[in-house]
């Protein structure tokens, strides 16, 4: 048995499984779209964390658990009598084989920027003509993810900057821009002004091809490792942050710095 015939097989399995559950576990009986929703969430965030750590048990695991809500869904979708697991299935597998005429048919392609541009234009025709270029951005994505998804579809249409170091213009534009409204102590302003910063530097990691979440991640999780560092050197020392002046704390983090080098 071929690797897709077995997973072919666990497949059928866990549909088997899903419908036994469905009617005979009160936990599964009960469960909701709504209900389900906020799990999913956190199993979406959990598959994100494995792979940020690398950790290809984890990503494993977790896409076992996000391909199991995706059968919950469809197996409710059932029960309501609006489409099945295979209606699902039909559904991706004909928008994949549409959306990629460059595989699947006659267009030629220069690279894979042509073919995000081919994928926005076949989007807005399946909707004759009245689908937003930016009606597929989900309203309730975070906002660092939206802001780079939101970039990345009008990049589709070829609303895009010429060259990517063109970038660094309006960044210093948005900087100055900025900077001026925190010497007018304007607040509104000011926060427009950031947000206008931020949208900037995403787009600059964009086209750079950094994802700006994950970017922000790992200092996130640099930062909270060093300073960390600082709360255990600080206790060992029998002192305590609050009776320390910053550049007391500052050599220790000069400390934690060179930690991260080694």
């Amino acid at each position: 048995m071929t690797d897709k015939e077995r997973g072919c097989e666990e497949f059928r399995r866990l549909l088997e499984i899903i419908d036994e559950l469905r009617t005979r576990c009160p936990w599964d009986m009960k469960q909701t779209n709504e209900s389900l929703r906020k799990l999913t969430i956190e199993e979406t965030y959990e598959l994100a964390e494995a792979i940020l750590s690398g950790n290809d048990e984890g990503i494993k695991n977790e896409l076992g658990d996000l391909m199991l809500h995706i059968v919950f869904y469809a197996r409710i979708g059932s029960e309501k009598n609006l489409f099945s697991m295979s209606d699902v299935l039909k559904g991706i597998n004909e928008k994949l084989i549409y959306r990629h005429p460059h595989v699947f048919g006659d267009v030629k392609v220069s690279g894979a920027s042509e073919v995000e541009q081919n994928w926005e234009h076949l989007k807005i025709k399946e909707n004759s003509g009245s689908h937003s270029v930016l009606s597929g951005v989900p309203a309730s994505l975070p906002a660092i993810i939206k802001a780079n998804r939101i970039q990345e579809k009008v990049r589709g249409v070829g609303f895009d900057w010429e060259k990517r170091e063109q970038i660094w213009d309006k960044v210093i534009e948005e900087m100055t821009e900025l900077k001026q409204e925190v010497v007018n102590r304007n607040t509104q302003s000011i926060e427009s002004e950031l947000g206008d910063v931020l949208f900037s530097i995403i787009n600059a990691s964009r086209l750079y091809g950094i994802d700006p979440e994950a970017a922000l991640e790992k200092t996130n999780r640099k930062f909270i490792k060093r300073f960390n560092y600082l709360e255990k050197e600080t206790i060992s020392k029998g002192r305590s942050l609050h009776d320390m002046s910053l550049d007391e704390m500052n050599v220790i983090w000069e400390e934690a710095k060179k930690e991260d080098e080694i």
